[in-house]
């Protein structure tokens, strides 16, 4: 966070003016003396940035095409491309935010869908201390791989990391083919999972399924008691404006 600049130096009694002050430093280095730098003139020195407080490893997982890169872009850098390729392998980025008055850097590895990548994703679950899983509204076989992947997390991620299960490309409510119950119910059979639907493209929810994330991950490091499971279901920013016709199965909690 930027800080506001302190107030204006005030200068010397008598109110030189800057060519007085010029020949007073002149007369006395014609008589031998070294000047000195006055107060008025110096430059303060910039203070160096703050440490972070806390730095976090957040890993995305899900199926290939659900928009994970989309989420973590439009989260890093507020930008969204329709033409997004595919990860190779892993990606990632940074993004450092304050949370509590504390600053936190956040180290994000957005992971390739494919198979034939789990031998190289698998290695970034263990360090991780919150795992966002994603599958696409507009795609059953998504949310079909999504016990796929809670048996990579149950295999290589720690216990204690936090788990957030995102129902991705809600902007395209007309093709939806998962309700928001069906992910919901999901969420609720796992302890410790919350869940929440979001656009990349629309930039809903986007920022706050992270910063919620983080927040859950601040509070089991200073042990602080788990919300309870009814706070699963988040809902953070106000329902979208959909026709009803196009909404009959999802629920605004």
């Amino acid at each position: 966070m930027d800080r506001t600049a302190g107030p204006k130096r005030r200068g010397p009694a008598g109110g030189l003016s800057s060519n007085s002050r010029s020949l007073s430093a002149n007369s006395l280095t014609a008589g031998g003396a070294s000047p000195k730098p006055s107060p008025a003139s110096s430059r303060r020195r910039r203070q160096p940035p703050r440490p972070a407080d806390y730095k976090l490893q957040v890993i995305i997982i899900g199926s290939r095409g659900v928009g994970k890169t989309s989420l973590m872009e439009r989260f890093t850098d507020d930008t969204f491309s329709e033409a997004c390729k595919s990860t190779v392998g892993v990606d990632f980025k940074i993004k450092t935010v304050e949370l509590r008055g504390k600053k936190i850097r956040l180290q994000i590895w957005d992971t390739a869908g494919q198979e034939r990548f789990n031998s190289i994703t698998s290695a970034y679950y263990r360090s991780a201390k919150g795992i966002v899983l994603v599958y696409d509204i507009t795609k059953k076989e998504t949310f079909e791989d999504v016990p796929k992947w809670m048996k990579m997390i149950d295999k290589y991620a720690s216990e204690d990391a936090e788990l957030l299960l995102v129902g991705n490309k809600l902007d395209c409510e007309v093709d939806r083919t998962i309700s928001r119950q069906q992910g919901e119910k999901f969420a609720l059979q796992v302890t410790g999972m919350r869940f929440c639907e979001a656009s990349a493209k629309d930039n809903y929810n986007v920022s706050e399924i992270f910063l919620k994330l983080v927040d859950d991950i601040l509070n089991k490091m200073h042990d602080v008691p788990r919300h309870e499971l009814s706070n699963s279901i988040l809902s953070l920013q106000p329902e979208p404006e959909i026709p009803p016709e196009l909404r009959p199965h999802v629920r605004c909690c």
